[in-house]
């Protein structure tokens, strides 16, 4: 594995080793095919709110499944999941990637319990399936707002229907 770029096991362990190196820890999860500045500034709002920021990276097996394809668009993720881990790992608000191949991460929170649990706020505390698991436990679930409203999708878009 890459540096800062955990299996759950590694990185449960190197928390129960150290916690006071860890927590609080904020913890958030999702594709991050296309790194755009969407992401770059929302990674660092989830960092801000407490000492060290994991992200949960979702396999390509799992991107697959969560984003089917699209006619017209090349398959999901564009990019391997061993690049993604290594750009998101390199940003300076990133602690730590652990990939998963689940379709939700609520058994990487079950095992890491987070402190804090981030998403964006087109979610809501109902449609997020992780957010019950948190707050069972008294983590705390943080919607931060979308400062650059853009997707992947919509940059494969506008790639494919460029014209000079």
């Amino acid at each position: 594995m890459l540096p800062d770029v955990y299996s759950l096991n590694e990185l449960s362990r190197a928390i129960a080793a150290t916690p006071e190196r860890w927590r609080p820890l904020v913890f958030t999860n999702g594709c991050f095919d296309l790194l755009h500045a969407g992401h770059v500034r929302y990674l660092q709002v989830a960092k801000s709110l407490g000492l060290t920021l994991i992200v949960g990276l979702n396999s390509d097996r799992s991107v697959k499944t969560i984003k089917p394809p699209q006619p017209g668009f090349p398959p999901r993720p564009v990019v391997p999941e061993t690049q993604r881990a290594e750009v998101l790992a390199a940003l300076k608000s990133v602690d730590g990637v652990v990939i998963f191949s689940e379709t939700t991460a609520i058994h990487i929170i079950e095992v890491l319990q987070p402190d804090i649990y981030v998403k964006a706020s087109d979610y809501t505390l109902e449609t997020l399936p992780e957010a019950s698991v948190v707050q069972a436990y008294g983590g705390r679930v943080e919607l931060v707002k979308v400062e650059i409203p853009t997707s992947t999708t919509a940059i494969i878009d506008r790639i494919l229907n460029y014209r000079s």
